[in-house]
């Protein structure tokens, strides 16, 4: 190999962003090594072996064995980086699954959030909203003198089993305005806003209200929504849709929970 070609330790480092510090301790610990010493026992790299070193130092931040990427270096057989490269991919691939889920957690609770700090409390009004994906829990059975909390906690309890991630925000499903009204506080059904839910808040003219309050705790709402549909002369199209927008991750305050009430509109 012509001397000319070869990067001195110097250069090699403006290349590749490694202090030449670094690039003798890979030296040292056989992790990495230039591809030639000169007489004056100075380290020389081909242009090649940045890739080599980019490759070594990805391997290294994922935390791989020092001596499993030593072992790799030196080997260099392609039969043992294919396994190395597929154990990574597969781990990588797991990861990369829990980040994405974790970003759409995120995503889903911010979004609830700032729709809640844009809300018109006090107000009923009309909009369009539009779909949106939810994981459907089972029909909710409210046993005489039954609270709230008896059925969501068991509504939790099966979660799991029903794949539904209770980690994303949930809320409460009516059947229809009599549903709520006669019993606000006990919801057909409970849903998790979940991005890959296989049931679906569907798309158009709704009635929107706000009110504050814990858990269950409607207040006069469900009136309200009423009579405004009354006063309008439409009906309301079930089902409608209990969505906490800030909740206990927002409040430490139950009274300052704000919960959205959202009924299709059928003129």
């Amino acid at each position: 190999m012509n001397s000319n070609d070869l990067l001195s330790i110097k250069e090699f480092s403006k290349f590749t962003g490694l202090k030449e510090s670094t690039l003798r301790y890979y030296d040292e610990i056989g992790l990495f090594s230039p591809v030639l010493r000169g007489d004056n026992n100075y380290r020389y790299y081909s242009v090649q072996q940045i890739i080599t070193v980019n490759l070594i130092n990805v391997l290294a931040s994922l935390d791989i064995p020092r001596k499993e990427i030593i072992k790799m270096s030196k080997e260099r057989d392609p039969d043992s980086i294919l396994k190395l490269f597929s154990e990574q991919e597969e781990i990588l691939t797991a990861q990369i699954r829990r980040i994405s889920e974790s970003h759409a957690i995120i995503q889903t609770f911010r979004r609830l959030i700032e729709e809640g700090n844009r809300a018109t409390e006090g107000v009923i009004y009309e909009c369009e909203m539009p779909s949106m994906s939810i994981s459907l829990g089972p029909d909710n059975h409210f046993p005489k003198d039954a609270q709230f909390y008896q059925t969501f906690m068991k509504y939790c309890a099966n979660a799991k089993n029903l794949n539904i991630n209770l980690s994303y925000p949930i809320g409460g499903y009516y059947n229809d305005i009599d549903a709520l009204t006669q019993n606000p506080s006990q919801p057909s059904n409970f849903f998790s806003i979940t991005p890959d839910g296989k049931s679906k808040k569907p798309a158009g003219h709704y009635l929107v209200g706000h009110i504050r309050g814990y858990y269950g705790d409607m207040g006069d709402l469900p009136q309200r929504l009423c009579d405004y549909a009354k006063a309008h002369d439409f009906s309301l199209k079930g089902p409608l849709y209990a969505i906490y927008l800030h909740d206990e991750i927002t409040s430490l305050q139950p009274t300052e929970y704000l919960v959205q009430i959202s009924a299709l509109i059928k003129k």
